[in-house]
């Protein structure tokens, strides 16, 4: 079995394309056939040593396929069922083995390589604008990289739920993309030199209600700076690098803030929260209301070409994998 493994943490050029043992369903779990893996930031971190994880290892946490075989103690899910997952290590790979408690079906109206490029970005989107800060109508919302994956998606949510989503992108092409995703603002962050001030000319000198950074380093003090008082910041990735140990007094300066960082495993921490949140994702998904833009697709040979485009911004929606 092909898979791209890690045997040292380092830059994109550590990621090797290996043939391994083929894998075995065992105690409530499932073989899969991967149709589809997902390419996410968190797979980089994991890549370089920024989240530690005990080597060698396969990379990916999501994807999609079809269900090759049923291990002991699984009820509801057989042979030939599609299923998708974004928890579960080791989805860059012709085959996964996943926990059943981790696996989603996928309903019909839903393709094999959509599925496994939504729950990941779909679910952290539905999170964080339901839970991490509930966005209602008439909120003014700051997004981040407003033409990425989770931009795009966050930007459709905010927008469904009636909040006005001012977004920010490098250039005029991503601008489209973001504006195509309901943005009723853009600002090309290439083309100022004072973020919070074009934030502030965009609301009345009120500031945002909420900012979602997935970003980190290079926006964090812009972000702060955007806010309205007692806005809340949403620090949700560090796609330009970790945000350096800050003073909680600099909340209280900036006016009474929240600051908040949160994590997928937390807000899917029980099976019915996983099933609730990957099930609303995926009909929307079906109905048309939510839509996935995929960038790219790689062989899994290209692993590495996949994730130096990614961390140079060079992409405008969702990589996969495509074993």
């Amino acid at each position: 079995m092909r898979a791209v493994q890690v045997r040292q943490t380092g830059g994109p050029e550590v990621l090797e394309l290996a043939d391994l043992p083929e894998p075995k369903a065992g105690e409530g779990e499932l073989l899969v056939a991967v149709a589809a893996a997902g390419v996410n930031y968190i797979d980089t971190y994991q890549r370089s040593g920024m989240y530690p994880l005990q080597t060698p290892f396969v990379l990916g946490m999501e994807g999609a396929g079809t269900v090759r075989e049923v291990g002991t103690g699984v009820d509801g899910l057989s042979v030939g069922d599609r299923v998708a997952w974004c928890d579960t290590m080791g989805s860059y790979a012709e085959q996964a083995v996943v926990p059943v408690s981790d696996a989603v079906v996928v309903p019909d109206g839903v393709p094999d390589d959509v599925a496994g490029g939504m729950l990941l970005q779909g679910i952290t989107a539905h999170y964080l604008v339901t839970d991490t800060y509930s966005v209602q109508p008439g909120d003014t919302v700051l997004v981040h990289a407003a033409a990425g994956g989770v931009g795009q998606l966050l930007t459709q949510l905010v927008t469904a739920g009636g909040g006005r989503v001012i977004g920010t992108v490098s250039t005029e092409a991503k601008e489209e993309l973001a504006r195509e995703a309901g943005a009723a603002d853009v600002i090309r962050y290439t083309e100022t030199d004072d973020l919070p001030a074009e934030v502030r000319e965009r609301t009345g000198d009120k500031g945002v209600d909420v900012v979602y950074d997935g970003v980190g380093a290079s926006t964090f003090d812009a972000s702060m700076a955007s806010l309205r008082r007692r806005g809340t910041l949403v620090l949700y990735g560090a796609s330009s690098g970790a945000v350096p140990p800050m003073d909680p007094q600099r909340l209280n300066a900036a006016g009474s803030l929240y600051l908040t960082r949160p994590k997928l495993k937390d807000y899917i921490a029980t099976r019915e929260e996983l099933e609730s949140r990957a099930a609303a994702v995926l009909a929307a998904v079906a109905d048309g209301s939510l839509r996935l833009r995929i960038s790219e697709r790689y062989p899994l040979e290209d692993a590495r070409t996949a994730h130096e485009d990614l961390q140079s911004r060079r992409t405008t929606g969702k990589l996969l994998l495509i074993p």
